[in-house]
């Protein structure tokens, strides 16, 4: 893995230089958008609504449309907005683990101690493992603010994982289950019953993303069917051409046919002189000079 950015995690006066990876990755199959008729790769434009041209993206600020106005924010506007340090993952409180609500889970790093840190980060792993707590970060990655969890994972390392805040995660409130149906004491005993019946330690290496696994089969057989085009094509790419030998044959029964169609033309000066060529037998020179 490659580290995507370094950080010190502070709480009180310690400090724990640490590295960040990406603690997850998409394994879903890249699919890319094409013209049906001629297999063409479809690209989209930032295209400007005002003046009509495609707009590169040195040229391209924010905005925000408040319904019939809209307030427009260029890098200035945005880089003076306060943001959390981006060199500390600052704690901020250490919760009970079982107060966090999974909903509010985004993205998950692995951090690694550096070497000079690899002491307190024993000492801190070891300390949130005691006491059965999670530790509230704040920290900035991507040029955006997070709010986070920093927790131990399998193995002693830690993660962080970035929240949503408050006011991201929506209510449920939903009238029908103001007052839920009763369920007889039969019911409940087979559903208990079914529960068990199925009851097993969660190993997510036994699960396998069927879908992926078949496209992956599907693109494997009309590779091998040859039921495919050149990946140049799909961008409008002229084919390298053969400079075989058939490449050369048609280049030179081209130029044949457009070296006759001149000479025809240059020696046609009417009906007269077409029909005394045509009486008139062709002299050896002239056949050698055509031939040649």
């Amino acid at each position: 893995m490659r580290a995507i950015g370094k950080r010190s995690i502070s709480f009180g006066l310690v400090s724990v230089p640490v590295k960040i990876y990406t603690a997850t990755e998409d394994h879903d199959i890249a699919l890319h958008q094409v013209h049906d008729k001629d297999g063409g790769r479809i690209h989209y434009e930032r295209r400007c609504d005002v003046c009509g041209k495609v707009i590169p993206f040195e040229h391209i600020d924010r905005a925000y449309d408040s319904g019939d106005r809209t307030v427009l924010l260029d890098e200035d506007d945005l880089e003076s907005l306060p943001e959390a340090s981006r060199d500390d993952v600052e704690v901020v409180e250490f919760v009970p683990s079982d107060q966090l609500d999974p909903i509010t889970f985004e993205r998950s790093y692995y951090l690694e101690p550096e070497k000079g840190g690899v002491k307190a980060y024993v000492l801190l792993r070891r300390t949130l493992e005691r006491t059965d707590r999670t530790a509230i970060v704040r920290f900035a990655l991507r040029n955006k603010t997070h709010l986070g969890a920093l927790r131990v994972h399998e193995d002693g390392v830690m993660v962080l994982q970035s929240l949503l805040w408050g006011d991201e995660v929506r209510d449920a409130d939903f009238s029908v289950l103001a007052k839920p149906p009763r369920v007889t004491p039969k019911e409940q005993e087979l559903a208990d019953s079914l529960v068990k019946s199925l009851e097993s330690d969660f190993r997510p290496a036994d699960y396998k993303d069927e879908y992926q696994e078949e496209l992956q089969k599907l693109i494997d057989a009309k590779l091998k069917k040859g039921d495919d085009i050149d990946t140049a094509a799909t961008f409008g790419e002229e084919p390298e051409e053969d400079e075989g030998e058939g490449a050369e044959v048609v280049d030179l029964m081209e130029a044949l046919r457009r070296s006759v169609d001149k000479k025809r033309s240059s020696r046609s000066g009417g009906r007269v002189a077409a029909k005394r060529r045509i009486e008139t037998p062709p002299s050896s020179g002239n056949s050698r000079r055509t031939a040649n």
